[in-house]
């Protein structure tokens, strides 16, 4: 049993599964900011009906972010120490930065917006859901930041020698809108709000599909579609520019994500699709498109995109995980436009309530966007590989060195146990709130009515 694999496998899992919870929060948030905003300008309780309904779905959401956001730190100083002793100056900052000012500022009025109804002011509820909506998205900030910081490390210099080596934090900013920080988080909100729009969307075409709360379900669906589709036209040209900067700062990383094994004296093809073969260097069954990478890369299609050969074999990403996870997003993306696009066409002729095979589509569809996350964080973090700190610090001198095989195995049972619990406990709760349904409003829809 290898420690470092065993290490790697642990953190992998303990993350994929945390990261299931912290795109649903920072995109319903948003919703539900948008819901609120409705009902005060409108005056329409239907919106503040919605808003309650979504408000429970959150909270349920927000207390398993949390949950399992915890155990994944503590693997810093267990699996991790000689990592977190190189990066604790900067990463810890960060870290601590997302606990004081994002955590507290969300969990502080997370209690308002879930027991607030009837008992603040609409204006002060509403700024209320603005600041757990806020919170998310400022915690998403810092950690990002600290992730970012490991891809494109800066504000910073190299204190001590060998294995008493370590990262010291010299100019904040600096560190904070490294090259890649910005280009990351507006990947991860859009991607974020893509998962909230579908979510919110799978369980109104339930509703729907159902005949019930059909009015309350149409303004959902209608409200999460525009978001989702938004954020799903917005995601190419992010990726764009995200994919600008790997070639700049990650040239390694890019042509493992795009195959390129060995550097063309002319334009570098695209491929689209395929599997990658490291011992024949070659993508089998891709569908090449001549000089596209470099047009996307360099804005024409003669200038070369450097290939694996232009870097040590020993500092090659494992060139057909980091491939086909990119990939798979990039394929899954165009889904993403597509049903939202042709359910908002067909809300407007006035024939989605008569659509009941697309309405199913969407519902099944729900865990895609989950998946797409997950596959741009792979493709991110496995395009990294051999260094957990890009240049510096590689991922086999980053294990703690009293840790043993079995001790990691163990937990890695433990915790598969529990998130197993955890995740069937989530889907429970979820299935009993939406059987409940939405509290259908008393009073019908009045003009104004802003507080």
């Amino acid at each position: 049993m290898n420690v470092e694999l065993l290490a790697r496998a642990q953190f992998a899992l303990t993350v994929m599964f945390h990261y299931i919870f912290p795109p649903l929060t920072i995109g319903l948030g948003g919703l539900l900011v948008l819901m609120e905003w409705k009902f005060l300008r409108t005056g329409d309780p239907q919106y503040e009906a919605l808003a309650k309904f979504w408000t429970k779905i959150f909270s349920v959401n927000f207390a398993l972010g949390v949950a399992t956001g915890i155990t994944m730190e503590f693997q810093f100083g267990t699996n991790w120490a000689t990592y977190s002793r190189f990066v604790g100056d900067v990463f810890g900052s960060a870290l601590a930065a997302e606990g004081v000012f994002a955590f507290f500022l969300e969990s502080g009025f997370l209690a308002v917006m879930v027991f607030g109804w009837n008992r603040v002011s609409r204006g002060f509820h509403f700024f209320s859901t603005c600041m757990v909506a806020f919170g998310a998205v400022l915690s998403s900030v810092w950690i990002v930041v600290a992730n970012s910081w490991q891809q494109t490390p800066a504000g910073f210099h190299i204190v001590g020698t060998g294995a008493a080596a370590r990262a010291e934090l010299t100019e904040f900013w600096a560190a904070v809108f490294n090259p890649s920080t910005v280009h990351r988080l507006v990947h991860v909100w859009l991607g974020a709000y893509v998962v909230a729009a579908f979510f919110v969307m799978s369980i109104a075409a339930y509703y729907i599909r159902k005949g019930r709360h059909l009015e309350l379900a149409k303004k959902s669906f209608r409200l999460a579609a525009i978001a989702g589709l938004v954020a799903a036209l917005l995601i190419p040209v992010s990726g764009h520019h995200h994919a600008k900067n790997v070639a700049q700062f990650q040239p390694a990383k890019l042509a493992a994500m795009e195959g390129v094994f060995k550097t063309s004296a002319g334009g570098t093809e695209m491929y689209l699709g395929g599997l990658p073969d490291e011992e024949t260097q070659t993508v089998k069954g891709g569908i090449a498109v001549p000089g596209m990478l470099s047009l996307m890369v360099h804005g024409n299609t003669t200038t070369p995109v450097p290939g694996l050969d232009k870097f040590p074999r020993t500092d090659w990403p494992p060139v057909a995980a980091t491939f086909l996870t990119f990939h798979g997003m990039v394929a899954l993306g165009g889904l993403f436009v597509l049903l939202p696009a042709l359910a908002l066409w067909l809300d407007w002729r006035g024939k989605l309530l008569e659509s009941r095979r697309l309405l199913w589509w969407i519902m099944v569809a729900v865990p895609l966007p989950f998946l797409a996350n997950q596959l741009g964080w792979c493709a991110a973090e496995i395009g990294r590989q051999p260094w957990v700190v890009q240049g510096l610090l590689r991922t086999g001198d980053a294990l703690s060195k009293s840790v043993i095989a079995t001790q990691i195995l163990g937990s890695i049972v433990m915790f598969s146990v529990i998130y197993a619990m955890l995740f069937a406990l989530w889907l429970v709760v979820l299935g009993r709130k939406i059987k409940q349904g939405i509290e259908e409003p008393v009073v019908s829809p009045v003009a104004g009515g802003k507080e």
